[in-house]
């Protein structure tokens, strides 16, 4: 497989459903949020990508080994974190991001993948503390996004609160480097009041903005949140905090996050607020990614996602829907000069209900929860 990193761009590798998505910010600050390495992809013939074997290779290398500035975990599904151990063993990562979730879940109720984050997140915690407010160096870094009660432990006596991050503050330091000329990443998620909840409505949400001079490319990442928490974002948030020309479908592509059923309502149903919201937050050129499998042409009540009624929704708020799994090569937006270019013929190319409405003309057509745990 023939394939080259952005200079400055999104990279989301084929991983069937899972999220695994490098963010280039310079030839030497690289973000890795999520990470969902299959095996099996290390096979020639499987269509999956062996991502920490990409990574490995593509990686700046300091001290001879490959050095990823950060690693962020939006949260503790296997799905999302499977082959960190690995990862840990082969790349010297700076930084750890994550969740206060990750320190609530039960021993039981998390795969072995998501337990050895959790010691490593442990360690790094425990040494930011020793350094008694000052840097604990390439390695033993660390930063907790959200709120949690149990920051408030004894084990947690003396975090620093610099290295906390909490929704509406935007971070531009990365592995404690200024990337302010280049990088904004806003928080948007998890809200307080999420800690205890489902733990896909923990998940770490944000937008990411690359910037090369005045030219800017935005991505919102949303890890698996689904209705209740995409709604409060987009209620409270400043539109320039929303804006995207890549949006990384939630939850793989899941009807969840605008089919939802409230409380007194005999059955879920489509909140076309939400698709329109989005729709409004879209600039020009973008895309809306599903890291998943391929999207059938119907599912079944219960079935896990990808599911076609998000995918129908989605094609009419983007200039393309893109799968990553029905691609060759991974999908990269990229910023170059003054353009955001999404590379590859098949991630050029119009999608089937826009190349529809144009041939109809200028009007579109009106739009026609499962929880992964361990797996």
């Amino acid at each position: 497989m023939s394939f080259e990193l952005p200079s400055r761009g999104l990279v989301f590798w084929p991983v069937e459903n899972g999220d695994s998505t490098t963010v280039v910010i310079d030839s030497d600050t690289h973000l890795q949020v999520d990470l969902n390495h299959l095996e099996k992809a290390e096979d020639d013939d499987e269509a999956a990508w062996p991502v920490i074997d990409e990574l490995v290779e593509r990686l700046p290398k300091v001290d001879g080994r490959p050095y990823l500035s950060a690693f962020a975990l939006t949260h503790p599904d296997q799905d999302h974190c499977r082959g960190f151990e690995r990862l840990l063993d082969e790349v010297d990562i700076g930084e750890l991001w994550f969740t206060p979730r990750i320190f609530r879940e039960y021993t039981e109720d998390l795969s072995d993948h998501a337990e050895a984050f959790k010691k490593e997140a442990e360690r790094r915690v425990e040494k930011t503390i020793e350094a008694e407010g000052s840097d604990p160096g390439a390695g033993d870094r660390v930063r907790i996004f959200g709120y949690s009660d149990i920051l408030e432990e004894d084990d947690f006596e003396g975090f620093p609160e610099d290295r906390l991050t909490t929704p509406g503050n935007e971070l531009t330091t990365i592995d404690e480097q200024d990337v302010s000329d280049h990088l904004r990443v806003f928080v948007h998620a998890p809200f307080k009041d999420d800690d205890a909840g489902e733990r896909n409505d923990t998940s770490l949400g944000m937008q990411l903005t690359l910037k090369e001079g005045t030219k800017k490319l935005r991505a919102l990442l949303l890890g698996d949140l689904s209705y209740p928490v995409v709604k409060r974002i987009f209620e409270v948030s400043e539109s320039d905090d929303l804006a995207w020309n890549v949006l990384l479908a939630p939850h793989h592509c899941s009807k969840a996050v605008m089919y939802w059923k409230d409380e007194g309502e005999d059955e879920e149903e489509l909140k076309q607020h939400i698709v329109d919201e989005m729709d409004e937050a879209s600039q020009t050129p973008n895309r809306v990614v599903s890291s998943s499998k391929s999207v059938p042409s119907s599912n079944k009540a219960g079935d896990d996602p990808p599911h076609v009624k998000a995918k129908e929704q989605y094609e009419t708020v983007t200039d393309s829907f893109l799968c990553t799994m029905d691609q060759d090569d991974p999908i990269v937006a990229e910023l170059k000069g003054d353009e955001v270019t999404f590379v590859g013929v098949a991630a050029a190319a119009k999608s089937a209900s826009q190349a529809a409405d144009e041939a109809r003309g200028p009007h579109r057509p009106p739009p026609s929860t499962h929880d992964y745990g361990r797996n």
